[in-house]
């Protein structure tokens, strides 16, 4: 594991933030994790970039404990802060250089790193344009390459994308899969569940500073779906043939609302051939067929009653 929190513990007055969390991200993944609005995310970011202190539990790093190894865990980590980290009245490539001077770069290396850094960003024809003329997504990609000009082992990119346009957006989320392609491990936050989707090979969810859940996609979405929801638009419908449907193995229920069939089913039942076979040889026309999918958001909703953007 290339990081591993136990029984970690943050108070702050009366609040717990954090209560004993535990949890690992595995060398190689993008790992997403979740949480509505005061579930404890934002704190345990800040537990693992040194900005807070802990009240008890242990943090380790790269296999070493953060209280121990800060400034060496440090250097081989980079941070995509959710409020951007950059300074206006400079150019982007002065930007570069100063982070990377932060992480000890220096003379040619740090030239060389810095120019392939805004290369990946696709920010080095604007090298020395002043930030304050950027646009919101360009900022965004320079703060991206102000993170990883050291070429770090693991980035945490806290809600990389909020705010941006459409393209800039394609762009950080492109990076991102590359990065990990380039052997990077990232912890990956977003109120964009399409991103945690698209992206994260491990999803945990925290709530009340706890974890709640964790797993793959289909592992969480397998933790509420138990049945299939099946929308039938027909012709002619009487209820004989809700009578019929209802009598297929697997199918627990069947409703009309109009000319719509409301049918839910067993998971993996492979009976909607049989279902639609049942339709027809009561000589009733199919308009269209809706299965419903059991989606993360759904999953997030569910374990924790609130929205993601809540």
């Amino acid at each position: 594991m290339i990081v591993e929190i136990n029984n970690l513990v943050k108070r702050y007055g009366d609040f717990l933030a954090v209560d004993n969390l535990n949890l690992s991200v595995k060398e190689g993944e993008i790992f997403g994790l979740l949480g509505p609005n005061g579930a404890g995310k934002t704190t345990t970011i800040n537990t693992l970039v040194g900005l807070t202190k802990i009240d008890s539990g242990e943090v380790k790093i790269f296999g070493k404990t953060l209280k121990d190894h800060e400034i060496e865990i440090k250097k081989e980590m980079g941070i995509v802060p959710q409020d951007i980290a950059i300074y206006e009245e400079l150019t982007a490539y002065e930007n570069v250089l100063f982070f990377g001077r932060l992480y000890g770069l220096r003379g040619a290396k740090l030239k060389n790193m810095a120019e392939e850094a805004l290369n990946f960003t696709g920010l080095w024809d604007r090298k020395e344009d002043r930030v304050e003329k950027y646009s919101g997504g360009m900022k965004r990609r320079l703060n991206i390459a102000c993170a990883i000009v050291h070429r770090p082992k693991l980035i945490i990119m806290d809600e990389p994308t909020v705010g941006i346009d459409p393209q800039s957006r394609n762009h950080i989320l492109s990076s991102v899969k590359e990065l990990n392609k380039q052997g990077a491990t990232i912890i990956y936050t977003s109120h964009y569940m399409e991103e945690v989707e698209e992206l994260c090979s491990n999803i945990t969810i925290m709530d009340h500073g706890r974890v709640i859940a964790n797993g793959t996609k289909e592992e969480l979405k397998s933790l509420i779906s138990s049945e299939n929801k099946i929308n039938i638009e027909i012709s002619s419908p009487n209820f004989t043939i809700l009578e019929n449907i209802k009598s297929i193995s697997g199918v627990k229920d069947c409703q009309l609302e109009g000319n719509e069939l409301k049918i839910i089913s067993h998971k993996n039942s492979k009976n909607l051939v049989e279902i639609i076979e049942s339709i027809n040889s009561a000589e009733c026309e199919v308009f269209s067929i809706d299965v419903e999918k059991t989606t993360l958001e759904g999953v997030f909703l569910t374990l924790t009653g609130r929205n993601l953007r809540d």
